[in-house]
Order: C-alpha cells, then sequence, then structure tokens
C-alpha cells in the first residue's frame, strides 16, 4: 500500500470490481482503446491486476479516495506486455473515472508509484506510452518528469487496422533517489 496526500493505493476489494465496470464501460474513459469492456471482461482485468500484486506486492494499485473512501480507479506499476517491443520494462499507468480527471489524482499517483518503483524495486528506467491522440495522459507523463522517446514509439501488435494503434512512448530515468 502506498499513501500520498489524498490517495491510498492498495490491495483490491470486491467493491471495487462494479465502480471499476463502469470505468471500462465509459466511452470517454476508453476513447483511446479500442473499445469499451464487458463486466466480464473488466473482472478478468481485475483478476489479472490482482493476481499480480498478489505475486509481485507492487502493481496497478486500486486508487482510494483518502477524503471520501471512494474507490476512482487504479494507479501504479506494470510489466510491459511481453508482445510489444519495449519488453521488457516496466510501465507506470493509470485510469481513474472521468469525475476525478484535471485534479492532480493521476500525477499525484503516478508519482507515489514512480518513487516506489526507483526507490523500493530499483528499477533503472520506467516506461509509460499511449495513443498518439491521448494528449491527456502524455500531459500526466509531462508533469511527471518523462521524456518522450520517439526512437521507440511503436504500433501496438493486438490491434491491427485499429486507428490508434500508433503510440508514443515516454521514458523516466532515476536523477538520484526520488520520493
Amino acid at each position: 500500500m502506498l499513501t500520498t496526500e489524498r490517495l491510498i493505493l492498495r490491495r483490491w476489494q470486491p467493491a471495487d470490481r462494479a465502480p471499476f465496470a463502469s470505468i471500462n464501460a465509459d466511452p470517454q474513459v476508453m476513447e483511446h482503446f479500442p473499445g469499451a469492456m464487458t463486466r466480464e471482461q473488466s473482472d478478468h482485468l481485475a483478476d489479472r491486476i490482482e493476481s499480480h500484486l498478489a505475486l509481485c506486492g507492487w502493481g496497478l494499485w486500486a486508487a482510494e479516495r483518502i477524503d471520501s473512501g471512494q474507490f476512482i480507479g487504479f494507479v501504479g506499476l506494470s510489466p510491459v506486455p511481453d508482445d510489444l517491443a519495449l519488453a521488457p520494462g516496466t510501465e507506470v499507468g493509470w485510469r481513474l473515472s472521468p469525475a476525478h480527471w484535471g485534479q492532480g489524482f493521476a500525477t499525484e499517483g503516478a508519482r507515489a508509484a514512480v518513487a516506489h518503483g526507483f526507490n523500493e524495486l530499483g528499477l533503472d528506467e520506467i516506461l509509460s506510452f499511449t495513443a498518439v491522440a491521448n494528449l491527456r495522459s502524455q500531459r500526466v507523463m509531462q508533469k511527471l518528469g518523462m521524456i518522450r522517446d520517439p526512437a521507440k514509439d511503436f504500433d501496438h501488435p493486438r490491434f491491427p487496422g485499429w486507428p490508434g494503434r500508433h503510440h508514443v512512448v515516454y521514458r523516466l530515468v532515476p536523477p538520484a533517489r526520488i520520493g
């Protein structure tokens, strides 16, 4: 578990499933993905996320607001999928409900995840990537101090024919220990 000024990044709970499914079914949230998820797909993703957290002790933590106890999505670290040219590596990522966009929650949670990755896990580099058109996520990457690495940009291999398959890549290396 990680704690920031306004967030608790924690293991997933059964009560997180329904709001997570709503997030994954929201067309605004999934605008830069090939499509929205069904409840079954969302639950499968939550199962995979929680399995990784249980096995490794780090991952895509459930993000909960301290002031209300409300689940608002996820923020954390994830292994880069093996089918991407960037692998092996570790990605920082987030997915929040639109009601919590534009309030700094993604940046705040991602900063804690990045600090954990560098300080506790000893990572040499953390990556983040998104569809070219996802400027909102790219702004979060920039706020984290990540630098665009055009040489690593790629077409997502799982989605041939999808107009959003071209992805931009951002990198962050620790200048020293951060926190």
